[in-house]
C-alpha cells in the first residue's frame, strides 16, 4: 500500500509541476494557456488522475476550470483519495464517476460510485480507531482551503463525496 501511495504522489507531483508543454501547443496539465500566473485547469488535472483508473469516468466542462495551483493540488488529492477508497472498499466491479461543475460562486467536484456504500457509523468508528484517511485526506483538506466536503452513502447503493471550493479561494479570477 505504501508503494502505491508513493507512486501516486510522484505522479501527482509530476503532473502539478507541468514543466513541459505538450506537442501541438496545448498547455501541459500543470498550467493552462492564457491562465493567470499560478493558476491551472482543474479539469485537466482530474483527467490525468481519472485516466489512471479504469473504473472511473470524468465529466468536466470543455472550457478550462481555472483555479489556483495550491487549491487545485488539494482538490485533486482529495478526489484521488475518494477514488482510491472506491478501489479499496466499494467492491468488485464498482464504477466511479467524477463530475466537475463551475459556478460563479464555487467549483464543485463530485466523486460518486455504485459500490457497497458505507454504513453510517463506519467513518466515525474509523476516526475513533485512529484511521484518519477520510477525515484528513478529504474533509480536513477541504476545510483548510475554506471549502467543504460532504460524504453521503447508503449501504448497497454507493457513496458520493462532494468537494466544494468557494470561488473566493479558488484563485484564477472567476469563470473562464
Amino acid at each position: 500500500m505504501g508503494r502505491l501511495a508513493g507512486e501516486q504522489e510522484r505522479r501527482l507531483r509530476a503532473l502539478v509541476a507541468g514543466e513541459a508543454a505538450r506537442p501541438g501547443g496545448v498547455a501541459a496539465p500543470g498550467g493552462s494557456a492564457g491562465a493567470p500566473a499560478g493558476a491551472v485547469d482543474l479539469g485537466q488535472l482530474l483527467r490525468t488522475v481519472v485516466a489512471d483508473r479504469s473504473y472511473a469516468t470524468l465529466a468536466a466542462p470543455a472550457p478550462p476550470v481555472i483555479v489556483g495551483r495550491h487549491e487545485a493540488n488539494e482538490v485533486v488529492a482529495a478526489a484521488a483519495e475518494a477514488l482510491e477508497n472506491v478501489r479499496r472498499h466499494a467492491g468488485d466491479g464498482a464504477r466511479a464517476w467524477v463530475l466537475v461543475e463551475e459556478e460563479a460562486a464555487q467549483v464543485t467536484v463530485t466523486v460518486r460510485d455504485d459500490g457497497a456504500g458505507v454504513p453510517e457509523s463506519r467513518l466515525s468508528a474509523a476516526r475513533a480507531e485512529g484511521r484518519l484517511g477520510v477525515a484528513q485526506s478529504i474533509l480536513a483538506r477541504m476545510r483548510a482551503l475554506g471549502g467543504e466536503a460532504s460524504i453521503s452513502s447508503v449501504p448497497g447503493q454507493g457513496t458520493e463525496v462532494e468537494l466544494r471550493l468557494p470561488r473566493t479561494t479558488a484563485g484564477g479570477g472567476g469563470r473562464r
